[in-house]
């Protein structure tokens, strides 16, 4: 059996600076130049053949297409400031890797280059996917539409995700009973009323006052409408208006989330997001259109592909790796869109500290991620999909 951990230990340093590249130069959303650049071109010199696939880069590995496994990795940054002290810390000050995509991206690399090395010996193809725009909720949706899966169809697709925190080295976190992680349904509201005179609040339709009660009766829906059974949390993080102390402006804005772990919470949430919204601009003489911003389902993982994979992690000789089943999160994921497509299986590999270094948590301004991971996030893509293929092939 070929030890890839063994191999990704020789190219940890390289691994490593794949990562402090996508970190320094982080990117957010769709339009990810820089990033998809570097893809692009360093693929090509592990031999493989990149192409653009919407805002995202592709590449196939393998000669036969009678099984595909689909690896993705996102590679996108969150639209903030970084105070973890790094020595590579993004220089924009405006964009910040507080998720550990770049990890996903450089272990990616790392996984292509080894299976390029034995390209002859898959039993099968493996596509590979560098997603752009995870934290908006729109990368894989718009990979997808542009063919992602298809040609050569994908049959199972598998993701990692490196975790920050006090968490031992080595674990793997995965879930093959359930939900994984919720569902994530953006939304904004617009509100529309008649601005004036700070002094005549009379003579105006106040949208600041209808926000307010807008966002008082959204709580109520989960403390009042939802199953106190189910996993519902409803958060509105933005609520803009006006520009004057004296002014009672024209209109207000304000942007939220809803992620529930049920489907039929989450169809009655999101109808009921709408007519509260709707009901109490109305109620108070204004008007309220709400936009959706992200329509992602819950992350629910293939038990069977789960379960298989997690064993092939096993295989591995990392030292003191330990699978940790029945992780359940509240935060949401875009890779649940491809899993409603194709079966397939999602992980968290740790990458925190056992010490001050793991105080801050994931999309923390000082957050820090243990590059330790990056061996063994790239051996564990190359080795499931290397045996994943291998034995689909004896059926």
């Amino acid at each position: 059996m070929r030890d890839f951990y063994k191999r990704a230990l020789e190219l940890e340093e390289e691994t490593i600076a794949h990562r402090r590249f996508f970190h320094e130069n982080a990117e957010v959303g769709l339009d990810m130049p820089k990033a998809k650049n570097y893809v692009m071109k360093t693929l090509t010199e592990y031999g493989l053949k990149p192409e653009l696939c919407g805002h995202g880069v592709k590449a196939v590995l393998g000669k036969r297409a009678d099984s595909v496994l689909l690896l993705r990795a996102d590679m996108d940054a969150l639209p903030m400031p970084e105070e973890s002290g790094e020595a590579f810390a993004c220089k924009t000050g405006q964009q910040a890797h507080t998720c550990g995509h770049d990890f996903h991206a450089a272990m990616l690399l790392t996984a292509a280059e080894m299976l390029a090395e034995c390209e002859n010996e898959l039993e099968g193809m493996v596509k590979f996917m560098f997603q752009p725009a995870e934290e908006t909720f729109e990368g894989s949706r718009d990979m997808i539409e542009n063919g992602i899966l298809e040609n050569p169809h994908v049959d199972a697709a598998l993701a990692f995700h490196v975790a920050p925190g006090r968490i031992p080295e080595g674990l793997f976190m995965y879930n093959s009973s359930g939900v994984m992680m919720s569902s994530v349904d953006g939304f904004r509201i617009s509100i529309k009323g008649k601005g004036g005179h700070g002094a005549y609040p009379n003579l105006t339709v106040d949208p600041i006052q209808i926000a307010v009660r807008i966002y008082t009766a959204l709580e109520g829906l989960i403390a009042r409408e939802s199953d106190p059974e189910k996993t519902c949390v409803l958060t509105v993080g933005k609520l803009q208006a006006g520009n004057a102390a004296n002014i009672i402006p024209d209109t207000a804005e304000m942007e939220g989330t809803l992620r529930t772990d049920d489907p039929e919470e989450r169809k009655l949430l999101v109808r009921r997001i709408r007519e509260t919204a709707e009901g109490i601009a109305r109620l108070h003489g204004g008007e309220a259109v709400i936009t959706p911003l992200s329509e992602v389902p819950p992350l629910i993982c293939d038990r069977e592909l789960t379960e298989q994979l997690a064993g092939f992690m096993m295989e591995m000789s990392v030292p003191g790796i330990a699978p940790y089943p029945g992780m359940k999160a509240n935060a949401s994921e875009d890779f649940a869109i491809i899993a409603s497509e194709v079966p397939a299986a999602f992980m968290y590999l740790s990458a925190g500290f056992d010490d001050e270094r793991g105080d801050y948590p994931a999309h923390n301004t000082k957050v820090r991620f243990n590059e330790g991971v990056c061996p063994i996030g790239a051996a564990g893509l190359a080795h499931c999909a290397y045996r994943w293929l291998e034995e689909r092939s004896r059926r």
